[in-house]
């Protein structure tokens, strides 16, 4: 908390939150002193907003998008005073496709001005107000070096995709959220079959242009709210995981339904490896079209596994089983002898 301790109580901040501080913050427990008023819910966070000028509200995400939308706006509207609050979405990993869209339609005044993915510092919560109010200053610059920094420190540099960093994480909070909402996470992990081959015959460059477009395919296929990522080499991983609007199974048909292998991730998974076969190569020459082939194996929690150590191991398990049967095929767990392409 050191930027801002040395501060006046004058010239601290004010700033509202509105969730579990212990939560979301990793200093949560030292907020108390620094004059952040905190509420608990929606509710009493709106009542509060309309008592004061506040600079920042700090809202962590519950809920649909919609309501959220609808609870953003009634925050703009009771803070209305002098000072116009900046709006942060805190959210977990899980949440980031919603937060990230609400964000994204800033340009409706009923918007939230940014989002952080939480467990975060509170430290750095309120240097974001700074930067909210400097975008059209000369401190953007600065600024913007901040959040390239944050960007290679989740994106895997070649591709674009989120590295295996972010993969592991995101898989450890979808997990725990799927756990309580009794929902459906699939993992998905393949690699380019023979790739040590094109990169020893063609060179680096073209080796390095496969696993380029084939990351595009990847986005192009998947779904915006599947988490896409380059884990190592030519591995890579594909979380999919139950659309974050959809409800929670309430039936015992939907819950027994929720324990299958969902339908879309197979779909998903066999749309791509037939993408990827079809996909042309420049630099392999007149011969690099419709050459490249993935082996893959997919997990299931809660099915194959309940932690994301257990679904790795599961999904790489059925991985090298695919690749002694002849590669190019993508396998379930526990079930060797059906190639997904045999499911459609």
């Amino acid at each position: 908390m050191k930027n801002i301790d040395f501060l006046s109580d004058a010239d601290k901040p004010k700033i509202l939150l509105i969730g579990d501080a212990e939560k979301l913050f990793s200093d949560g427990q030292d907020i108390c002193g620094l004059g952040v008023e905190i509420r608990s819910n929606i509710l009493d966070g709106i009542e509060t907003a309309g008592g004061g000028d506040f600079d920042l509200i700090a809202v962590a995400m519950s809920g649909s998008s919609a309501k959220l939308s609808s609870a953003i706006e009634a925050l703009r509207t009771a803070n209305s005073g002098s000072r116009r609050a900046k709006i942060i979405l805190l959210a977990q990993m899980y949440q980031e496709p919603a937060a990230r869209q609400l964000v994204g339609s800033a340009s409706n005044g009923g918007m939230a001005d940014d989002y952080l993915i939480c467990p975060t510092n509170f430290s750095y919560l309120v240097s974001r107000i700074s930067y909210l109010e400097s975008r059209a200053t000369s401190d953007e610059r600065r600024t913007t070096e901040i959040q390239e920094l944050e960007k290679l420190a989740t994106t895997d540099e070649l591709t674009g995709l989120k590295n295996r960093r972010y993969i592991w994480e995101f898989s450890r909070q979808i997990i725990e959220h799927a756990r309580k909402q009794t929902g459906r996470v699939t993992l998905l992990i393949f690699d380019i079959d023979d790739f040590k081959h094109y990169n020893d015959v063609y060179g680096h460059s073209a080796g390095d242009d496969i696993l380029r477009q084939a990351a595009i395919l990847m986005r192009h296929c998947c779904r915006c709210h599947d988490i896409v990522g380059r884990v190592g080499g030519d591995e890579f991983a594909v979380i999919f995981w139950d659309d974050p609007h959809r409800k929670p199974a309430d039936t015992e048909a939907e819950r027994r339904s929720a324990a299958d292998h969902p339908k879309e991730a197979i779909f998903i998974a066999n749309r791509l490896r037939k993408e990827l076969s079809k996909a042309q190569f420049p630099l392999l020459g007149p011969q690099g079209r419709g050459v490249l082939t993935i082996s893959g194996g997919l997990a299931s929690f809660p099915r194959d596994g309940s932690t994301v150590d257990e679904l790795f191991d599961q999904a790489d398990k059925a991985l090298l089983d695919a690749k002694r049967s002849g590669k190019n095929r993508i396998y379930l767990v526990g079930k060797p002898e059906n190639d997904i392409a045999d499911m459609e």
